[in-house]
């Protein structure tokens, strides 16, 4: 081998060497770099043991404590199949204490009762507005159909009226179905619940005008109670079963000192089902004609036969079945918004 070739594998070697020195070098100054930034710690954060508050989940959102999870969502909500419902979204949330000055009057368009939910602001449904909450959203729900008769075009367009209302007042944006197919559901919903609808009386004719403060006196003694400004006898479930009418009105409305005539009311899909809902209003109206020297009489004007009581239990036990059947269990609150 001659002297110049060993001369050029010495050389190489000494470019090797070079280039390694110099690679360490780069390496040892940008780890002294990191360190300056990010010092060790004595334990590895991965590896550290769990926190004294305990294992935690990983989930969506910031981690709260278990005394401030949200309120519990209201139960109630609007029933599609009888209600129309416009919802009206929020730019930005919106305070209670504002929105309810703003819907307070709300509830009603026209002879329809109108209902009103609201979405808290971080999550919750509502049935009704509660202090100190902000809501992103609201709901006007309208009741397609009652004993009025069903919703009618001027009835909606009422409520359309109020929702664009709100809506330009708290920078919001509506969105609702389209009038037609809204009035046709409403027509629909009302033929069906008018082939459903029943109410039975019994009238007691009395011989002689009573005052009214006798006639209450006795209708609390044989056990009537007072509830939403009528007499009414009760179930066991706290639902009236049938009421009183004084001259054809309700005790709250009668401005007379006395009555001649005493009517018993069963509306059967106001009332709870009952497998003898004639004959326990007929018992009752039989001691009343007692008490009060009165008759009684059907509501076509003919005495009531004793006989008569259980068949005409089975009839209505039978129309308490289809309304069921229906989709509208007697004496719940929304077979009586709707049969009102």
């Amino acid at each position: 081998m001659s002297d110049l070739q060993i001369a050029l594998i010495l050389l190489g070697i000494l470019l090797i060497l070079i280039v390694l020195l110099f690679n360490w070098w780069q390496d040892r100054r940008v780890r002294k770099q990191m360190q300056e930034h990010f010092p060790e710690r004595e334990q590895d954060p991965l590896m550290s043991a769990a926190p004294a508050a305990g294992r935690r989940e990983p989930g969506l959102g910031a981690a709260r404590a278990p005394d401030e999870d949200l309120p519990a969502d209201d139960p109630a909500e609007a029933d599609p199949a009888t209600e129309a419902v416009i919802e009206i979204a929020f730019a930005q949330a919106v305070a209670s204490e504002s929105l309810h000055q703003a819907v307070h009057a709300l509830t009603r368009v026209g002879s329809k009762p109108v209902r009103i939910f609201a979405e808290r602001e971080g999550g919750g449904h509502r049935a009704r507005l509660r202090a100190q909450e902000s809501y992103t959203s609201m709901q006007l729900a309208v009741l397609l159909a009652n004993r009025s008769g069903p919703l009618t075009d001027i009835e909606w367009s009422q409520l359309w009226t109020e929702a664009q209302g709100l809506a330009e007042r708290f920078d919001g944006a509506i969105e609702g179905p389209e009038q037609e197919p809204v009035l046709q559901q409403a027509q629909e919903l009302d033929a069906i619940c008018a082939d459903l609808d029943a109410q039975v009386g019994l009238a007691l004719r009395l011989s002689e005008p009573h005052t009214i403060s006798k006639v209450s006196g006795i209708l609390k003694e044989i056990g009537f109670m007072s509830h939403q400004g009528q007499q009414a006898w009760m179930s066991d479930t706290g639902l009236p079963r049938f009421t009183v009418l004084f001259d054809g009105q309700h005790a709250h409305e009668i401005q007379t000192e006395s009555v001649s005539r005493i009517d018993l009311l069963l509306d059967l899909p106001r009332s709870p089902a009952d497998e003898q809902a004639f004959s326990r209003m007929a018992c009752v109206g039989r001691d009343l004609a007692r008490r009060l020297d009165g008759e009684l009489l059907d509501d076509q004007g003919r005495p009531v036969p004793d006989g008569a009581d259980q068949a005409i239990d089975g009839q209505l036990l039978g129309m308490y079945a289809r309304l069921s059947e229906a989709g509208f269990e007697a004496g719940d609150a929304r077979t009586v918004r709707v049969f009102s």
